[in-house]
């Protein structure tokens, strides 16, 4: 499967470089059924039934971009992934020059030790604080990880609340689960009272979901891992709806992975469970559990294109995207969003 299958062209203008306001005023391009409309993330709810579950991701973004210094040398580090208590994964910049048992310094006395470099460009940090102390240390010094298509020269101190979702709760994220980005109070109360249900997961989204993908043939890429739980009220949410024959509706690719990778391992159904996954979705994938997926317009040849090419079906993704491109829709992390249902289809 050749990766220049998921490309496409865009003006680099329709790139979102701040969110709309209000939240809930940005467009949706819903593609349901076989219809497309456009319409506004506030209509959101015309478009749900009573019983309807959406599927929610309450991780809470940190401000994982640390500065620091090698000896006299300004290093920047961007945390991606928490392996165990002290230990981070981590892009540096520059990385190049730095080696194993280098110690980078930090503010208040915090340090890191590089452990270990990996092929992929990262390296393994061990701090010096425990879990709890560091996530303090990194909310007091760090800087919030916006992804590298925002090309603001000056980062406004209200990305620190703009690039969080409105369920945010448990802290761990380098970046936004961005559809969570669209819901507001209003949303939410005008889904309550038309007998939507809200189910809560969290994935803990890593830098990796910006990594492009640098293999010509899809099959040979290597899905970065993130950690993602998801309890036992929210299976008895879903599994109660399946079998009162309700819709599935996750609220971006993070809950639908974290819905398919529990599904994989345990014979179609949800249970409660928490570890990492690394599932990766291109076409031809049996999806168990969504319904319908919301999410925002993602860039060409990464993973979230393809795994939405899965959901949805290859030619009518790129026809939706051909159609937001002509509408002029924003794309990408503070952008607009769509919605699409679920159809089997390889290419």
């Amino acid at each position: 499967m050749d990766i220049s299958k998921f490309d496409y062209e865009l003006d680099p203008s329709l790139i979102a470089q701040k969110p709309f306001f209000p939240r809930d005023h940005s467009r949706l391009l819903a593609c349901l059924d076989g219809n497309t409309e456009d319409i506004l993330f506030k209509d959101l709810p015309k478009l749900l039934n009573s019983g309807d579950v959406l599927v929610i991701n309450n991780t809470k973004v940190i401000p994982s971009r640390l500065f620091g210094k090698r000896d006299k040398v300004s290093i920047e580090v961007t945390l991606h992934l928490n392996i165990d208590n002290k230990i981070w994964r981590a892009f540096l910049k520059p990385g190049r020059k730095c080696s194993v048992s280098d110690q980078l310094i930090f503010e208040n006395n915090l340090k890191a030790k590089v452990v270990e470099k990996f092929v992929a460009g990262d390296v393994l940090l061990e701090f010096n604080f425990d879990k709890e102390k560091l996530l303090a240390e990194i909310q007091n010094q760090g800087e919030m990880p916006l992804p590298p298509y925002i090309k603001r020269d000056i980062k406004s101190f209200e990305d620190a609340k703009d690039y969080q979702t409105i369920f945010a709760a448990h802290k761990g994220a380098v970046a936004a689960p961005t559809a969570g980005l669209h819901f507001t109070d209003n949303v939410i109360q005008d889904l309550e009272k038309k007998g939507v249900l809200f189910a809560p997961i969290t994935l803990h989204v890593g830098a990796g979901t910006f990594l492009p993908v640098k293999v010509n043939n899809v099959l040979n890429h290597k899905m970065h891992k993130e950690w993602c739980s998801l309890n036992e009220n929210t299976s008895n949410i879903i599994n109660n709806a399946i079998r009162e024959n309700k819709r599935i509706i996750s609220v971006g690719t993070t809950s639908l992975r974290v819905l398919e990778t529990i599904a994989q391992k345990n014979k179609g159904k949800i249970v409660p469970w928490s570890g990492f996954t690394d599932l990766f979705v291109i076409p031809g994938f049996n999806f168990n559990v969504v319904d319908i997926l919301i999410t925002n317009f993602h860039l060409p040849k990464s993973t979230l294109l393809m795994l939405l090419s899965a959901f949805h079906g290859y030619e009518k993704v790129f026809k939706s995207y051909e159609h937001a491109i002509k509408q002029k829709y924003r794309f990408f992390s503070y952008g607009d969003s769509c919605i699409f249902s679920k159809e089997y289809k390889k290419i």
